[in-house]
Parts: C-alpha cells; structure tokens; sequence
C-alpha cells in the first residue's frame, strides 16, 4: 500500500490553492480537476498484457507484433479477439479455456510484481493538497480498474471512476470522458486529462480538455502529437509547472507544447 492519504475524507475542498511558482500574478489556478487514464498511466498493464499475449503466440510458433498491439490499446477488452486470431493465424483450433487461464495467471503475476508508475504518487499527493478533484477514465471494466487502485490504497482519493460498464461509447469516443466531467461538476477547459496512448489522447480533446500524452514503454514509439503536451513520465515535470502551462494554454484544439 502506498503512503498516499485523502486529507478532506472525500468532501469536496474549499481551500484557497497556493500560488503557482512563475505563474504571472494569478492566485487562483483555472484547473479544477485531474482526469486520468488507468492502463499504462497509473499502473503500467500494457507490458504485462503485451508480454504474457506474446508468449502464448510464441508457444505456436507465432509472431504477435507490436502494431497489432498498439491498435487496440484504449480501446475496450472485447475490441479484438486474440484467441481468434491467434486460431485464424495457426490455422487450427486451439484449447481456448486452457490457453486463456494460462495467459490470465501468467498476466497477473507479472502485474502483481509491478509498482505504480514514475510520478503517480507524487502527483496525486499534490493535487489533493492544491484541492483538485480527481477522476479516472478508463475502457477496462469497473473490477479491473477499481480492484487495482484498492490494492495499492488509491481508490478513496478519486471523486469519479468512470469504467467501460459506464458509458455506451468508448475511446477513441468522447463518451468517457464527458462522463468523468459530469461526475466531477468541471467544465472540459476545467480539467486536465492524462493519456498513455492515441486512442485516450483522441477521446480526451474530443471531450474539449488539455491532454497530456505520457508514454510506456509500449506506446513511446506510438503517434502522440495530438495531445498539448508530452513528458516522459508523471515524474518528468512538477504538478505545478504543468498546471502553469495547462492554464497558459490559449485553446484545446491545437497541440503546443512538448517535453522530453
């Protein structure tokens, strides 16, 4: 379990946030709320996933390449059939039950041994002390995402858990995200949202928000200019600083900034 604490028990906060270092004369930061993707940006999932997929394709003399993969991240579980294709490419069937387990059991371990993301931490210790609202935005079920933030004693910290069971559209679709504003009472110019990869970055700036792209290790060579701005990971650049530039931002239509 983390040392992360909601201080407030959950109300909403009225404090006066702190000046921002360098943030003109300004005391009050526009930003209200915090809007975070789970998969590959809380915890990172993605390898994992990759990984123990890759090793079930390989038992079949198979080759399961990154561009499949990085085509169905964000997207919901049920996008793409890996069993099916993993049949149609082996040109037989295969023990789907037996194989499914397997790969479920060797996913899980290998999650299980992995650590919140860079910067995770720090950013939600900070953004509850600046009295922002909390959110995550995700295409995977509700057991899923809830179950992993309770084990590492996030869960309390967030406002608004909006999981794949909620909405009818899913990212690269809006529809999450204008579910986690709803939640959270913030107007999209509001609101920062945080996203791993193309799909979550497309959902987000259709939703109207200021994005940020923060890659792993599975989706750093993907596409990701469309978001406003890029880091290298959630440790890469102080809350403060990004809020300073989300603030500065003149629109949410064009991307304009990048940080590596």
């Amino acid at each position: 379990m983390t040392g992360i604490h909601a201080e407030n028990d959950g109300k909403t906060a009225s404090l006066s946030r702190p000046r921002l270092a360098g943030y003109d004369d300004d005391p009050l930061m526009p930003t209200r709320a915090l809007i975070f993707d789970f998969d590959g940006l809380i915890l990172d999932t993605e390898v994992p996933q990759f990984t123990s997929w890759g090793e079930v394709f390989a038992e079949h003399g198979l080759a399961l390449p990154e561009s499949t993969w990085a085509d169905i991240i964000g997207r919901p579980n049920n996008s793409f059939n890996f069993l099916a294709h993993l049949e149609q490419l082996a040109g037989r069937e295969i023990e789907r039950d037996t194989v499914r387990a397997r790969r479920r059991a060797r996913c899980d371990a290998l999650i299980a041994a992995q650590p919140l993301l860079p910067g995770v931490e720090q950013y939600l210790n900070d953004a509850r002390h600046l009295g922002l609202r909390l959110a995550v935005a995700s295409s995977s079920p509700r057991s899923w995402v809830a179950g992993h933030l309770e084990r590492f004693g996030l869960l309390p910290l967030f406002a608004s858990v909006t999981c794949f069971e909620d909405t009818t559209a899913h990212k690269p679709d809006p529809a999450p995200y204008r579910a986690a504003l709803a939640a959270l009472g913030v107007a999209p110019h509001e609101a920062v949202a945080f996203e791993d990869a193309p799909h979550g970055i497309a959902a987000a700036r259709a939703a109207g928000i200021f994005t940020v792209a923060v890659p792993n290790p599975i989706t750093r060579g993907l596409d990701l200019s469309q978001a406003h701005l890029r880091i290298d990971s959630l440790a890469a650049m102080p809350l403060a600083d990004l809020l300073a530039r989300a603030d500065r931002c003149p629109e949410c239509g064009t991307p304009v900034a990048t940080q590596t």
